[in-house]
């Protein structure tokens, strides 16, 4: 079996569409325990986790993926601000599935309409700290993402029974796993 696999932007619509769901099915109605608490200082809670990715459906994904159509590489993207959502707390983390899953839908129902074909996903864009990126990486980092949240979730959730599981914490890795700790 290959150990990589060239961008596909049918696979890659297919995950990012069922991200909203694993999510949902996941986090919705559990107590404020499972969705507030973090690891410790400077380190995200399920609602800051879930509140990033709403942020970058609003301001990374689909609008990057505009400037590169529309503009190539002479305009960079704007900056991406990381850290947005803890200053946008007044939802309920019920609202904030519901937002995410509804502003999902409509990036990838606009991704689909742009009709991309290879040469535009080869097409390249500016990054203001990366460089030069094309939108096959754009569109792959989206994915991978996803993929990064979703496990950091599973980690955060993991540390809330940390001191709980006895000598079982040496078999469970995620209580050993610390990627992508700091946010």
């Amino acid at each position: 079996m290959p150990t990589s696999s060239e961008f596909n932007l049918d696979e890659a619509i297919a995950f990012l569409g069922r991200t909203p769901a694993t999510l949902d099915t996941q986090l919705r109605g559990l107590p404020d325990l499972w969705v507030r608490r973090n690891e410790g200082k400077e380190t995200w809670s399920a609602f800051d986790i879930l509140g990033h990715l709403v942020s970058g459906e609003r301001h990374d994904w689909m609008p990057r993926a505009r400037i590169i159509l529309e503009s190539g590489d002479s305009r960079a993207f704007d900056p991406f601000d990381r850290f947005a959502q803890l200053k946008e707390s007044e939802k309920s983390f019920e609202q904030l599935l519901d937002e995410f899953a509804s502003l999902r839908r409509n990036n990838l129902a606009e991704l689909q309409a742009l009709n991309i074909g290879p040469d535009d996903l080869a097409r390249r864009g500016r990054h203001p700290s990366l460089g030069a990126v094309t939108l096959s990486e754009l569109l792959a980092t989206w994915v991978v993402h996803d993929l990064t949240h979703m496990h950091q979730l599973s980690r955060v959730m993991a540390h809330q029974y940390r001191d709980v599981v006895g000598p079982w914490n040496v078999y469970l890795g995620v209580l050993q796993c610390n990627g992508h700790s700091e946010p």
